[in-house]
C-alpha cells in the first residue's frame, strides 16, 4: 500500500555542521540548522561558537517561558535583529519595562475591541474574494494576495487608513529591512558583543529610517487631530495607560509598538493563511469538508465574527497550518544563571532555543507529526507542546485578533471558490525572520 503523501517540509540537518557551514545554511534558511533528531528527542545540545540547547520537552519549555521567565530573557541575537526596528517595544522589552507596557496595551486587545474590528476583516475578505474571482482561471499567488488582504486590515485597524499613512510605503520598507537585516551574521554565531556592527544591518539603515519616520508622522498627526469616533488601535494606544501607575506611552514608545503591531499584525496572519490555502489545495477532501461547513454557516454571506462559533473545522485548519508552518519557528533565550532543563546542565550565558517547528513535528508529542490532519485539533493539544503564539506571560498579545482574521478570510474564500495547486509550483518553506513560502503559493481557483 503506497504511503500517504505529506505536505512540503524543511529538510532538517542529519549530520553535525561546522561554524561556516552552519552560517551558510542559516543565512539561506534558519530552520535548516535544526537537527532532524530534534523531532525525536526532548532536548538536543551542542556548540557552534557558543553553547546551545534546543528544547522539545514541554516541562522544560514551561520552565523557560513561565516558571523561570526572568532567568531566560530574549537572546541577544533576537534583540540585535529587531531592536533597531522596534526599539524597546513589547516584543523586545524585559522586566518592569515590559510589564508596564503590557498592562497599558492589554485593553487594546480585549475581546470587545477585537470583535469590534471584525467588520474591517470581513470587508477585506470580500475584497480579496473579488480579486481572486477576477483572476478567473489564471493562477494566483495566494501568499501575495493574503499579504495584501491582511495589510489592508492592519492599515485600517491600526491607523484607520488615514492620509498620514501609506500602506505601500510601510510594507516596502518592512520588506526591505527584513531582507537586509534579518539574516544571521557570523558575528551572532560567534557571540560577539552587540556593539560590534553587523554590516547587513548597517545597510538596512535607510529602510529603517523610512519606517520610523512614517510611524512618527502618524502618531504626531493623530495627537493633533484627536481620536476617531470609532477608535482604531492607535487611538486605543494613545488612550492607554498602566492601571497601576497611570504612566502612558511616549511618542517613541507608541511608534515602536505601532511598528510591532503593523509588522506582526499582517505578516504572521498572511503566512498562516497562505499555508492554510496550500494545505487545502493539497488535500481536496479537507477543502471540501471546510467548504461545506462555510457554505452552511454563511449562506452566501461574507463571514463575520458572529459566524466563528459555526466554523470549527475552518479554525482547525488554521490551527493545523500553524502547527506545520509556525510563522515564528524558533524562540531564542539566553540563560542568566546555571539551571537544569530536561535533565541537561545549562550554564550561564548558554543559548536556549525552542525550535517550534521541530516541537510541532516531534514524534514524542504528536501522532503522524508530518501529516496534515486538522481533526487532531478537535481536542485541545497538550500545553507547551503547541506554541504558535508562544506561552506564559509573554504569549502574543494579538493572538485572538489573528485567529479571528484568519478564519473570517479562509471561510469567506472557501465558501465561493475551489482551489487547486499549480503543477511544478510547490512552495518551499524558508525562514529568515518568519517562515515564508519561497516562490509563493500558486493556486488556480474556480467557482463552486
Amino acid at each position: 500500500m503506497p504511503a500517504t503523501p505529506l505536505p512540503v517540509a524543511v529538510a532538517l540537518a542529519r549530520e553535525p555542521w561546522g561554524m561556516l557551514r552552519s552560517l551558510t545554511e542559516a543565512r539561506r534558511n534558519v530552520l535548516s540548522i535544526i537537527p532532524d533528531i530534534a523531532t525525536k528527542q526532548p532536548i538536543v545540545s551542542g556548540k557552534t561558537g557558543i553553547r546551545w540547547h534546543m528544547l522539545m520537552d514541554p516541562d522544560a519549555i514551561r520552565r523557560v517561558l513561565l516558571e523561570a521567565l526572568e532567568s531566560y530573557p530574549k537572546s541577544d541575537v533576537t534583540k540585535n535583529l529587531l531592536r533597531p526596528a522596534i526599539g524597546e517595544s513589547l516584543f523586545i522589552a524585559e522586566g518592569a519595562h515590559w510589564r508596564w507596557q503590557r498592562r497599558a496595551a492589554a485593553p487594546v486587545f480585549s475581546h470587545r475591541n477585537v470583535t469590534g474590528l471584525a467588520p474591517v476583516m470581513s470587508a477585506a475578505a470580500e475584497a480579496s474574494l473579488a480579486r481572486v474571482e477576477a483572476a478567473g482561471k489564471r493562477a494566483t499567488d495566494i501568499y501575495a494576495e493574503m499579504v495584501r488582504a491582511t495589510f489592508d486590515i492592519t492599515a485600517k485597524v491600526t491607523l484607520s487608513g488615514g492620509n498620514s499613512f501609506s500602506s505601500h510605503e510601510v510594507h516596502r520598507a518592512i520588506d526591505s529591512y527584513i531582507a537586509a537585516a534579518g539574516k544571521v551574521s557570523l558575528f551572532d554565531i560567534l557571540g560577539l558583543p552587540m556593539w560590534v556592527p553587523r554590516p547587513s544591518r548597517v545597510m538596512a539603515g535607510s529602510s529603517l529610517r523610512q519606517m520610523k519616520a512614517i510611524a512618527d508622522d502618524a502618531v504626531n498627526a493623530r495627537r493633533a487631530a484627536g481620536a476617531h469616533e470609532v477608535p482604531d488601535l492607535l487611538d486605543l494606544l494613545l488612550e492607554g495607560e498602566d492601571p497601576e501607575t497611570g504612566r502612558a506611552m511616549s511618542t517613541a514608545e507608541l511608534r515602536d509598538n505601532l511598528l510591532t503591531f503593523i509588522v506582526a499584525g499582517h505578516e504572521t496572519t498572511a503566512l498562516t493563511l497562505a499555508w492554510a490555502f496550500y494545505l487545502c489545495a493539497f488535500d481536496q477532501k479537507v477543502q471540501d469538508k471546510a467548504r461545506t461547513e462555510a457554505q452552511t454557516a454563511l449562506q452566501g454571506r461574507t463571514a463575520t465574527a458572529e459566524d466563528l462559533p459555526n466554523l470549527p473545522y475552518c479554525r482547525m485548519i488554521i490551527d493545523e497550518a500553524l502547527r506545520l508552518y509556525p510563522p515564528a519557528s524558533i524562540v531564542s533565550r539566553t540563560a542568566q544563571a546555571p539551571d537544569t532543563l530536561a535533565g541537561r546542565e545549562v550554564q550561564k550565558g548558554d543559548t536556549v532555543m525552542i525550535p517550534i517547528y521541530a516541537l510541532h513535528r516531534n514524534a514524542l508529542l504528536w501522532d503522524e507529526p508530518d501529516a496534515f490532519r486538522p481533526e487532531r485539533f478537535a481536542e485541545k493539544p497538550a500545553r507547551y507542546a503547541y506554541l504558535p503564539f508562544g506561552d506564559g506571560p509573554r504569549i502574543c498579545i494579538g493572538a485572538s485578533f489573528a485567529l479571528q482574521e484568519a478564519v473570517i478570510i479562509l471561510a469567506t474564500l472557501l465558501a465561493k471558490r475551489k482551489f487547486t495547486p499549480v503543477a511544478g509550483k510547490t512552495p518551499n518553506p524558508v525562514m529568515i525572520l518568519t517562515l515564508r513560502p519561497e516562490g509563493g503559493v500558486w493556486l488556480t481557483s474556480e467557482p463552486v
